[in-house]
């Protein structure tokens, strides 16, 4: 019996229900709307209308259309299963998420800079320097994207913290909290090996802190 199947059922579930609420194609969504709540300041002046203008953005070209061309993948013959357990599977719906990954961030930094907060651009950005990450290092490796999308969150949440004069210290443990439950779940699913759960945190944040020192020159 394997590890997986040896798992108390509610630990199962729990594991893959994070799992899911935390799977990566989410996670811009998801961060972007935590950052309107967590720096207000930074979206101050913007009116309601264009923050759900932002919202609806980014939702189509970073969470739709990315599922949408991975869920045509499989009818087409192009991977076997869904969760692409196989690391060469995972090529094809990298360099896709990749392209949405670009526009959506080419789009944002080219809109006027007080209209798009710069800590967004930087979320958007950095998004997309780790699909370009990812993609490289899963030819030799089956690095974890959804360690990787937690790595992001701790390191826009660590953006934050040098940016704004807003204490962070909250935010930023909970962020770590979170990132600690994702990587805990992949573990007991038996989804990715030890060393590449923790890469894919060093992914996360290494890209988010460097999207940051790039954008503000």
């Amino acid at each position: 019996m394997s590890e997986t199947n040896s798992l108390n059922p509610i630990v199962k579930f729990f594991a893959n229900f994070v799992s899911w609420v935390c799977h990566p194609v989410f996670m811009p969504i998801i961060m972007a709307v935590a950052l309107m709540y967590l720096s207000p300041n930074s979206f101050a002046g913007l009116s309601d209308k264009n923050l759900n203008l932002w919202k609806i953005m980014i939702t189509a070209n970073a969470v739709f259309y990315p599922l949408f061309s991975i869920f045509m993948l499989k009818p087409l013959g192009f991977i076997k299963s869904y969760y692409m357990p196989d690391s060469k599977e995972r090529i094809i719906p990298l360099l896709l998420t990749m392209i949405f990954y670009f526009w959506t961030s080419h789009v944002f930094n080219n809109i006027s800079d007080s209209l798009v907060p710069l800590v967004l651009r930087v979320l958007l950005l950095g998004n997309f320097w780790g699909v370009i990450v990812l993609f490289i290092i899963n030819i030799f490796t089956k690095i974890s994207m959804h360690t990787a999308a937690a790595g992001g969150m701790v390191g826009i949440i660590i953006v934050l913290m040098i940016m704004s004069p807003v204490n962070m210290v909250y935010p930023f443990f909970a962020s770590l909290i979170i990132a600690g439950i994702v990587g805990t779940a992949r573990m007991l699913l038996g989804a990715h090996q030890r060393g590449d759960i923790w890469l894919g945190y060093i992914v996360g944040v290494i890209v988010q802190v460097a999207a940051y020192y790039y954008m503000r020159k």
